[in-house]
């Protein structure tokens, strides 16, 4: 039985997970069939693949640093919002496109890019409204409720996502994304948790503020490593997630079920991290679990391009569930610490900072995976990526980290920017977004 202190009575949080659980569960749907739609009706090229990929995650490299300047200024809440509901309004033009007989690949580009915006809003926003919602101290416990939502979500999302494919087509399909943001909207505007009052902008200018955000994040040598070897993890992802769909259609020879199938069956990795990640950071720490897990996971993912059709496809499918079960318990380890050591007034701007890098390297990975895929070939592109995937843990590896065993939990004094000083040991905690490399 939960403990009456536990984030289980706290309506404002069930909320909150029940919105995102709906969400995520659109959004996977999502990944799964825009570039099925693309491929498979709309006759895709790597290059266009790659073009495709780099605009679903392209605002977080053009608009994400200001992002956060703009949301330390705002209430969180409401923001969350506007984004659900506007991301859902942009994809219902894809069906009615479709219907309209003038769907075209430019329109998939296009409302992907726009997505992505709303996207960036929303997640910083999000990252930023759990710590005031729940308290500090709760942390650990939310993000991990949050973190099993969406590791379920890339299970039974990617499945349902192929079968809705199957049955009504991949243009009908998107409506299934949007509804479940129409949906998580609806779930938020019930939350009557009182959300604090942002603290009043003193006319400093835009670049000033962005400066401090840096400051904060490449001033920390521990939360340094952690962003560069996040950034690079998801640089070499999304050179094979570019490639993926077209290497488990075109070179396996899935159908778009069993694209979904294999998918799901992958995502379960991410089930069992977010399970089992609070006992790694018990048992070794939650400084060793930064390293030491994505060492020992994340180069199986080499297991993907050795794959051929038939039985060999289970060999993908294990490398697929070895590196998302390490990718996810390394989001459990980093992602509560960077909310625990932040000021609620640099909420924001760090997390904006840290996904301006680490998302923005995404859409740069969809390019190279496109370029690639048009010089050597989809299944030598998926080699170079796994490749590059086995070796993103070495700044952690390098790092201060290797000589810890947890991680400061109390933010800096209000002063300084700097969070890199002395403070008590912190307790683990997961990501609330886990991108195709650790995000």
């Amino acid at each position: 039985m939960p403990r009456r202190d536990s984030l289980w009575f706290h309506s404002g949080f069930r909320l909150l997970w029940a919105g995102d659980t709906v969400s995520q569960a659109g959004t996977f749907v999502g990944i799964t069939v825009l570039p099925l739609l693309a491929a498979t009706v709309l006759s895709a090229t790597p290059g266009e693949m790659g073009l495709l990929t780099a605009a679903e995650n392209a605002a977080f490299l053009l608009i994400g640093l200001p992002a956060g300047v703009w949301v330390d200024r705002m209430k969180r809440r409401p923001l969350m919002l506007r984004a659900d509901f506007a991301r859902a309004a942009l994809l219902l033009t894809i069906p009615l496109a479709w219907w309209a007989g003038r769907l075209t690949l430019a329109q998939l580009v296009v409302v992907a890019l726009l997505v992505s915006v709303g996207t960036v809003f929303f997640d910083v926003a999000y990252q930023s409204y759990l710590p005031s919602l729940v308290g500090r101290e709760h942390l650990v416990e939310g993000n991990a409720k949050l973190q099993a939502s969406q590791s379920v979500a890339q299970v039974v999302g990617p499945g349902l996502g192929g079968g809705l494919t199957q049955l009504f087509g991949a243009a009908n399909a998107v409506l299934a994304t949007g509804a479940g943001y129409v949906a998580s909207g609806l779930f938020l505007l019930r939350i009557r948790t009182p959300e604090p009052e942002p603290e009043p902008h003193d006319g400093t200018p835009l670049r000033t503020q962005i400066a401090e955000g840096l400051r904060f994040v490449f001033g920390n040598p521990a939360l340094r490593a952690i962003v560069l070897c996040t950034a690079s993890g998801n640089f070499a992802g999304t050179i094979v997630i570019s490639m993926q769909v077209l290497f488990l259609t075109r070179d396996l020879g899935l159908s778009p079920s069993g694209v979904g199938l294999v998918l799901a069956v992958a995502s379960g990795g991410g089930i069992l991290g977010a399970l089992t990640a609070g006992f790694w950071t018990r048992v070794i720490g939650q400084a060793r679990a930064i390293w030491l897990v994505p060492m020992t996971t994340w180069p199986l993912q080499l297991l993907l391009p050795l794959s051929q059709p038939g039985w060999s496809v289970a060999l993908g499918v294990l490398g697929m569930v070895a590196s998302g079960y390490g990718i996810v318990v390394y989001n459990v380890a980093q992602v509560s610490y960077r909310q625990a050591i932040c000021p609620d007034r640099l909420m924001g701007r760090m997390n904006a900072t840290v996904r301006f890098v680490v998302w923005g390297t995404m859409p740069l990975g969809g390019l190279a995976g496109g370029a690639l895929g048009e010089l050597i070939g989809v299944r030598s592109t998926v080699w170079t990526g796994c490749a590059l995937m086995a070796v993103t843990m070495l700044p952690v590896l390098l790092s201060p980290l290797r000589r810890m065993r947890d991680l400061p939990v109390s933010p800096p004094a209000p002063t300084t920017a700097d969070p890199a000083g002395p403070a008590p040991r912190t307790p683990p905690g997961p990501s609330a977004s886990t991108p195709p490399a650790p995000r």
